[in-house]
């Protein structure tokens, strides 16, 4: 991924003024505890991913196409660890 200044400047903690408070989604495969996981946010053409174990963690924020993008890498095993 290059390094660039997105199309809006934003500061990872402060971002999560920028979604629902009551939007965040835990990812099905969460352990019990919430442990390993992040969460998303999909609001306003943005989504927004945090930490789940970190009650201040900084939100990253992506637009519709970056998430498509990496959506798509995922399903196709890109980032899947060695065997």
């Amino acid at each position: 991924m290059a390094d660039y200044a997105g199309k809006d400047v934003y500061d990872p903690t402060t971002a999560a003024s920028m979604f629902d408070p009551s939007a965040w989604r835990k990812s099905f495969a969460s352990e019990p505890n919430g442990g390993n996981c992040v969460e998303v946010n999909l609001g306003r053409g943005k989504v927004g991913v945090r930490d789940t174990k970190l009650s201040d963690s900084p939100v990253f924020v992506f637009d519709e196409g970056e998430w498509d993008a990496f959506l798509v890498a995922v399903k196709a095993g890109q980032f899947d660890l060695p065997r």
